[in-house]
């Protein structure tokens, strides 16, 4: 059931080798357990546990996901692999131990976005859509806009990039476009994932 909404995407830019897996679950109920995993570098659970709250849309993500595969080809990991990387790109700043409390799995993750980038051949869609099949106890949804404006807190989300200021509120007119409010914060929020360590 869950291999089909795991999804496997080629980013532009990146080698054909290496395509990255995305999968999306809600109400999961194990995400102590699969914490307890990362915490203890079991290489089995090599992946980005992100809470889905604080995730906009399919870009916010695999802008960070880009830029975490793109430093890794380039020798310029400020983490432990590619997949804490992620997690830590996400981040508009360069805490790391901030940016898995704020984006990372934590015990009461309920909206999970897991991602696997395939370093190496024996990482494929159905070796990671098995593994996840067995170990995530939630109910996969697909990896798309509309799940994720649903999961997505936007409060947590301007709080975690320091965007109080800024008007999210749909406008007035029913003629005016109704997601105004949330492109201007994705692109906000894509700004400040490509300034931090541009400075």
């Amino acid at each position: 059931m869950a291999a089909s909404l795991l999804e496997t995407i080629h980013l532009a830019h990146l080698p054909p080798s290496m395509p990255v897996h995305v999968a999306v679950y809600r109400d999961v109920q194990n995400a102590p357990f699969l914490r307890q995993q990362l915490l203890a570098a079991n290489a089995e659970f090599e992946y980005a546990f992100i809470d889905a709250s604080v995730v906009l849309s399919r870009t916010h993500l695999l802008s960070a996901v880009f830029r975490a595969v793109n430093d890794s080809m380039n020798g310029r990991l400020k983490s432990r692999n590619v997949h804490s990387e992620i997690v830590f790109s996400l981040n508009p700043t360069t805490n790391i131990a901030e940016s898995f409390r704020k984006f990372g799995i934590t015990d009461s993750t309920k909206d999970l976005l897991v991602v696997k980038v395939s370093v190496t051949p024996e990482i494929t869609h159905d070796s990671v859509a098995a593994h996840l099949g067995q170990h995530v106890e939630g109910s996969p949804v697909p990896f798309d806009d509309e799940t994720l404006a649903k999961i997505a807190d936007v409060a947590k989300i301007k709080k975690a990039y320091k965007l109080g200021a800024l008007n999210t509120a749909p406008p007035k007119q029913a003629n005016g476009t109704q997601d105004d409010g949330m492109r201007r914060l994705e692109l906000s929020v894509l700004g400040a994932i490509a300034l931090r360590g541009a400075t």
